[in-house]
């Protein structure tokens, strides 16, 4: 579908790919169309809802300027996605027993490694970077107990809330992985030190702005190459845990499964992003808040909830959405909201034929606190043309 929705009372046009808005992410909407920096429009993708600051499914093109609450405190999450040799026919008929097997090797929630597993290569890469701004921003050192050993023990693993991995079967009965994870403990104190020091650096001139929230730094101001640096470093560290942690699925599931290979189908991601592209003849920031980029032949990932389809797409590189698509299904309700309304039998009904836990500590992932992903598909059929549909037989949640 095209636009559904132009909203047009701030600087600049937001540009919604559905009519069904909630009226505090409107607001959120308004809030960022009233800033100076923004170029052309914003995009709003269908499974928009109100985020911290910034509204999750909104793509935000800045010149000369970066939000850091734009981004968020999990920079980098994304997806990850691997399509096996195998078929459904060699999964065994009860999943319980390699879920089991698969969350003993890969740590979830707050938990890490007890070792450290990632390979050497990757911490060598990463450390690297990591040490030039640690050595400007000392005090990042102090938000986490044991920083080093957190940041090298926290790679391939999941974390909590919405973070998952998934054992999906394609069209054709082919077996795909699915996780989707982030840059962990080192990405979270990184996103609110500079969500702070935006703040800070903005002084009295932060009540000029909607909301606080909208923190920025300006271009060739004091941090905003810092912000910079930390930003992509820890994009590239979600990047790695994704890899380190697809890797440590794979060599668990070779002790279970018949032997396999993988495909050239492997999609790594981000969905909560900053970046340099061009769009409508100027260089500029796009930052994308729970949206992933669907340039023209690229494949992306874009799952449903706990108890629904996911899709790989393709993406018809629009250049209205500034080459974007949908995140995922995108809630409908708050976590708290789900957890007051559902109990682990509505979990149970709603997850039926899938293997996962369907306990009183997932309510707040329950399917029916999610969008209709084939709605929300249905939005976006100028974004992205669908390669795969997959249906998940086994998911572990954070």
């Amino acid at each position: 579908m095209p636009i559904q929705t132009v909203m047009t009372k701030g600087k600049v046009p937001v540009k919604i790919y559905t009519d069904e808005v909630e009226s505090a992410a409107f607001q959120q909407l308004y809030n960022l169309s009233q800033l100076p920096f923004i170029h052309s429009h914003i995009a709003v993708m269908p499974d928009v809802h109100c985020g911290k600051g910034a509204t999750v499914g909104s793509v935000i093109p800045t010149a000369g300027a970066i939000i850091p609450a734009a981004v968020g405190v999990d920079i980098g999450c994304g997806m990850n996605a691997l399509r096996l040799s195998i078929k459904a026919h060699d999964l065994p008929d009860n999943l319980r027993s390699l879920r089991l097997f698969i969350e003993a090797a890969i740590p979830v929630g707050f938990a890490m490694h007890k070792q450290d597993r990632a390979r050497q290569s990757t911490v060598t890469a990463l450390a690297v970077g990591l040490h030039s701004i640690l050595g400007k921003h000392r005090k990042l050192n102090t938000m986490q107990k044991k920083p080093y050993q957190t940041w090298v023990r926290q790679l391939g693993t999941l974390g909590g809330g919405n973070h998952f991995i998934e054992l999906c079967l394609d069209e054709n009965d082919d077996v795909w992985v699915l996780l989707h994870s982030g840059s962990r403990g080192i990405g979270n104190v990184m996103g609110e030190y500079f969500i702070a020091l935006a703040k800070k650096d903005m002084g009295q001139h932060l009540i000029n702005l909607p909301d606080k929230d909208l923190a920025y730094f300006s271009e060739g101001a004091a941090h905003y190459d810092d912000y910079l640096e930390a930003v992509g470093w820890a994009q590239d560290y979600a990047l790695a845990n994704r890899r380190e942690m697809m890797y440590l699925i794979c060599e668990a599931l070779r002790k279970k499964l018949p032997k396999f290979g993988i495909t050239k189908e492997a999609i790594n991601c981000h969905h909560n992003y900053v970046v340099r592209e061009e769009h409508f003849g100027k260089s500029v920031w796009i930052t994308r808040k729970g949206a992933i980029r669907a340039g023209e032949g690229e494949l992306g990932i874009i799952p449903g909830s706990m108890g629904a389809k996911s899709y790989i797409v393709r993406g018809k590189g629009n250049p209205q959405s500034f080459c974007s698509c949908s995140h995922g299904a995108g809630r409908v309700m708050s976590r708290s909201a789900a957890k007051k309304r559902f109990d682990s039998d509505d979990v149970d009904a709603q997850t039926r034929g899938i293997e996962c836990r369907k306990d009183s500590g997932v309510v707040d992932e329950i399917p029916a606190a999610y969008k209709d992903i084939d709605q929300v598909m249905a939005h976006q059929s100028d974004l992205v043309e669908i390669v795969h549909t997959l249906r998940q037989v086994l998911c572990i949640k954070g």
